[in-house]
């Protein structure tokens, strides 16, 4: 079995991967508990990707895998990308190798509802242009409360109306349609270049926002895993 681990900023995921079919997935609050559940396992070969430690502390914590490849922004992709930052955010790199693999030939844009919500163009000849990054959802909320003397630090619900007769309501009205207008204006900005698009949510909160795309949309939970797996088979092929 293949295995990809995707460190996030307060979780790990993980994906057990039969070739390209995912056959497991798991969620660990802390890279101990990960190493411990790993100890037990049959692994071929694995990937890592982490977005807030150190790939030299984090092999001193999974000491069970046997030279993972380490993704970075020097790893060998299965598409040409285009972005001129070193600094792209990892996962991006792996959402965008997930679009790649399950829609192959199309125009694909992948969106990430996390802490940051970010946007990314893939082009049908596998040509990845770059995209967007605005705060997320409950950084939208926590911005409000931090920057302001009596707004409150409220927590996202669904709300009906745009025009709010309180000061919660109008919190979540404005972060809320706020995010979905955003969604709904970028998707048809993309489109003006990139037609026929497929567009794919993805992200902690995507399923939050699944209902309230008016786009169609592919709402994909595992994408930052599958793309890792893309990955991991694309430089075993090298």
């Amino acid at each position: 079995m293949n295995l990809a681990i995707d460190v996030g900023n307060t979780k790990t995921k993980i994906g057990f991967f039969s070739e390209d079919r995912l056959e497991f997935t798991k969620t660990f609050e802390s890279l101990s508990e990960l190493n411990q559940f790993l100890d037990s396992k049959e692994i071929n070969s694995a990937i890592i990707s982490s977005v807030n430690i150190p790939y030299e502390d984090l092999l001193k914590k999974i000491s069970i895998l046997d030279k993972p490849i380490l993704l970075s922004n020097k790893t060998p992709l299965p598409f040409e990308n285009k972005y001129k930052s070193e600094t792209i955010g990892l996962d991006r790199i792996a959402a965008v190798a997930g679009a790649q693999t399950l829609y192959p030939n199309e125009n694909t844009l992948i969106i990430d509802l996390g802490t940051c919500i970010t946007y990314e163009v893939l082009e049908d000849n596998s040509i990845y242009h770059g995209g967007a990054i605005s705060p997320g959802l409950y950084m939208r909320f926590k911005s409000m409360h931090n920057f302001t003397a009596r707004l409150p630090l409220v927590e996202p619900e669904s709300i009906s109306t745009y025009i709010a007769d309180n000061t919660k309501d109008a919190m979540q009205s404005g972060v809320v349609f706020g995010i979905q207008a955003e969604i709904g204006a970028y998707i048809q900005e993309v489109k003006r270049k990139y037609s026929p698009l497929k567009t794919i949510i993805t992200g902690g909160d995507a399923k939050f926002f699944e209902s309230k795309i008016k786009e169609p949309i592919f709402a994909i939970p595992e994408l930052v895993l599958l793309g890792l797996n893309a990955i991991l088979r694309y430089n075993a092929s090298l």
